[in-house]
């Protein structure tokens, strides 16, 4: 018997993650992605002789501690690839001279943070305490959650209440209100930067200090294009099939049944099954006319709070940054308008731990903002007046960066500036938004979006814009999700394989 054939629409990891399970499980598939690359926003691309990364910081289930490494092992990301485990997550350097530095051996964060603020030492250690208690737990992800009977979910409140219990108590408070408990005034300006969001609940930095902890949060030597390579390298070993440079305009419904594609081209495309791990807004409303919604879904797209838009702005240093930390939030003498937006702090990543992305003695050093989406939009609309303002800003970060490391303006060989607007060009990402649904206090932990739509077959949906908080093990365990789910409708039994 024939296969069935299954579409997939992007080839972003969620895209690549979904073509490779559902080739291990017999499926047909093919992916059509609009560029001429894999990955989505998991990518770099280069400048003079420089890489630019444009995703990856650290990647959760980089070592074998947390049971996500399964996943990466199965999409063949991690075998043979060396990561790098920092000292340090990152600093944030006061006006005062005080420098606040997150390690990320919990032990020795806490250790530092009492010598800065001894007085506070209840507070920090039931920070830290926390973030102890949660690396001692390791939520499971072999079977999708849409797919537990009443035994798992009996299972799994057993196995993790504590847990559950201890994010329970550190969602209902927002970073910034727990930094304003310290008596500290350093402290208690520098905590809320570690999660510089709306309303973030405390519990998201408690999470990343377990991780961190268990030395699996490490960064994948080459950056973000070269992880998704390898993930794209599986897919195709598998037997699947990529079509570059392939937008879909359109998704064609049959009797309420998704049949076929039509890319930009005009030509259509036909399979049994359509999985979309492209942007939400764009499937629901544009490549399926908004016929397929309800008012739960219309709601998300009317009031749910998105991950801002970011601007990112990449230097080529010929200066080989010895001895200087990874990741630096620098105070600034004065608030400085960047992007329309006032800055107080400029964040800072020097790339000097990856000798791929730059020659020999020289360095990537990037610095991203976040930014509003509208204020681009009106910039785009005169194409003089939005390059002005990207090299505009590209002259004052290198401004600023000087005061932070003397020397520096004249050793730029390389300036690129990345909008909002680069990122829904390149990725169609609505809005720009680099994450999709913000996590806040009332969507934390992340409510379970369907992956199918009301009243329409054969049709799913995977990535960032069916899982709230977004990022890239996300959008892998979504897609595997998608692909258990299917496979369980089928009458299959889900395999994975680990080359």
């Amino acid at each position: 018997m024939e296969p069935k054939s299954i579409t997939i629409i992007g080839a972003g990891i969620a895209g690549l993650s979904a073509g490779c399970y559902a080739q291990m499980n017999g499926y047909r598939t093919r992916i059509f992605e609009m560029h001429d690359s894999p990955g989505g926003l998991c990518t770099s691309w280069k400048r003079k002789g420089y890489t630019i990364d444009g995703c990856l910081a650290w990647l959760v289930g980089s070592s074998p501690a947390v049971g996500f490494h399964r996943i990466w092992q199965e999409l063949g990301a991690v075998q043979g690839q060396r990561m790098i485990e920092h000292e340090e997550y990152l600093r944030v350097e006061g006006k005062a001279g005080k420098t606040l530095i997150v390690y990320r051996d919990i032990d020795r964060l806490e250790r530092h943070m009492k010598e800065l603020a001894p007085q506070d030492s209840r507070l920090i250690e039931e920070l830290t305490g926390a973030a102890r208690a949660c690396a001692r737990y390791d939520l499971p992800v072999d079977k999708a959650p849409e797919l537990y009977g009443t035994i798992d979910g009996i299972s799994f409140l057993i196995r993790m209440f504590p847990f559950l219990r201890l994010l329970s108590k550190w969602k209902k408070v927002t970073l910034q209100e727990y930094a304003g408990r310290f008596s500290d005034p350093f402290l208690r300006e520098a905590l809320p930067l570690l999660g510089d969001l709306p309303d973030f609940p405390a519990a998201i930095l408690i999470m990343i200090l377990a991780w961190m902890h268990r030395k699996s949060a490490g960064y994948p030597v080459g950056g973000s294009l070269e992880f998704s390579r390898r993930i794209e390298r599986r897919y195709l070993d598998l037997g699947g099939e990529i079509r570059y440079r392939s937008p879909v305009r359109e998704i064609i419904v049959a009797n309420d049944k998704a049949v076929r594609v039509r890319l930009a081209d005009g030509t259509t495309h036909h399979s049994d099954i359509i999985i979309s791990a492209a942007d939400g807004h764009s499937t629901i409303f544009d490549m399926l006319g908004g016929r397929y919604i309800d008012d739960k879904i219309r709601r998300y797209y009317d009031e749910l709070p998105l991950f801002s838009g970011l601007i990112q702005v990449a230097l080529g240093v010929a200066r080989s940054f010895e001895g200087q930390p990874p990741a630096v939030l620098y105070s600034l003498d004065e608030p400085v308008v960047i992007g329309g937006q006032e800055r107080r702090y400029l964040p800072i990543e020097i790339y000097n731990f990856d000798p791929t992305l730059a020659p020999p003695g020289k360095t990537v050093v990037k610095v991203m903002l976040a930014s509003d989406y509208g204020y681009w939009r009106n910039l785009k609309e005169s194409p003089e007046r939005y390059r002005t303002e990207k090299e505009k800003i590209a002259d004052q970060v290198i401004a600023l960066l000087e005061h932070r490391y003397p020397g520096l303006a004249g050793q730029v060989e390389m300036r690129d500036v990345a909008t909002p607007m680069t990122w829904e060009r390149y990725t169609g990402n609505w809005r720009g938004s680099f994450e999709g649904w913000l996590i806040t206090r009332q969507t934390f932990p992340p409510f379970r979006m369907s992956k199918t739509l009301p009243g329409l077959k054969d049709f799913y949906m995977a990535g960032q814009w069916v899982e709230p908080g977004g990022g890239v093990p996300t959008a892998a365990m979504s897609a595997r999700n998608v692909i258990q789910i299917i496979c369980k409708r089928d009458g299959k039994t889900f395999m994975t394989q680990t080359p």
